[in-house]
């Protein structure tokens, strides 16, 4: 669904994405990890096609996005860190809105609005208006409204951030039934414990991709290799035998860190 070859992408002399190679299955979820400046952002802006590389290819869908960048709007949804949502608008407007941008026929739309409100349990809050909405419902019409074109791939950039534990309990169980109906699932995040949940993370730092493997995998070579971490309050690295997501990432890029010296 999404190929990348030395993807990279620079702002003067910052190089914020750098030779990016990365392939992502039909129905994954792929989590694309990382602190804040280290280009998940930028990735998925080029990969929506609304930033161009510098160097390299990105092939989404089975499209060159440099060459057919509309072909692959058409087949993605794309829900920025800050979505556009109307604050005077209802939640149904938003959504009619949205339909008509993407240019879903006025059937397919009334057909599928039902389906997103019940699918998120969105439906007694279909005329409220959206500057009304929680933080984790905004998220929800967010998605609904990146949804109403049927998009085969998803790309979302910190969809939970700033959302309480039991609307990102309900947007992964979103997610999760999107990918059994066959979408494609693309989420950059820093929430670690939260790229847990995906089937393949990887791990982002400097623009640079230094692990792309199953979480359990990555755990499991973080023991093999015998690699410690340094937690708060503790006086020595230490070596859990059940590392997180979090002592994986620390410990790699400590690693990368001393590679580079």
């Amino acid at each position: 669904m999404v190929r990348t070859r030395d993807l990279t992408r620079r702002f003067g002399p910052l190089v914020a994405v750098d030779r990016l190679n990365l392939e992502i299955a039909e129905g994954e979820i792929f989590g694309l990890v990382g602190p804040d400046g280290a280009g998940k952002t930028t990735t998925l802006r080029m990969l929506a096609g609304l930033v161009e590389p510098t160097e390299g290819e990105a092939i989404v869908a089975g499209f060159d996005v440099a060459r057919h960048p509309e072909a692959v709007r058409d087949r993605i949804g794309y829900m920025a860190q800050r979505f556009g949502l109307y604050g005077d608008l209802t939640v149904e407007e938003n959504m009619r809105f949205y339909a008509d941008l993407f240019g879903t026929a006025a059937a397919e739309a009334a057909r599928l609005m039902p389906e997103l409100l019940g699918m998120t349990r969105m439906g007694p809050f279909r005329r409220r208006l959206a500057r009304e909405l929680s933080g984790g419902m905004k998220q929800k019409l967010a998605l609904m409204c990146a949804l109403l074109h049927r998009p085969r791939l998803l790309l979302l950039d910190e969809p939970t951030s700033g959302v309480d534990p039991v609307s990102r309990r309900d947007f992964w169980a979103i997610l999760t039934a999107l990918v059994a109906s066959g979408v494609t699932v693309l989420l950059a995040t820093s929430y670690l414990d939260e790229a847990e949940r995906c089937g393949r993370v990887g791990l982002l730092y400097r623009g640079r991709l230094i692990r792309c493997a199953p979480p359990e995998v990555l755990q499991r070579e973080f023991v093999e290799r015998g690699l410690s971490v340094r937690r708060v309050g503790a006086r020595e690295p230490v070596r859990p035998e059940r590392p997180s997501l979090e002592d994986v990432f620390i410990a790699f890029v400590e690693a990368e860190l001393r590679e580079d010296r």
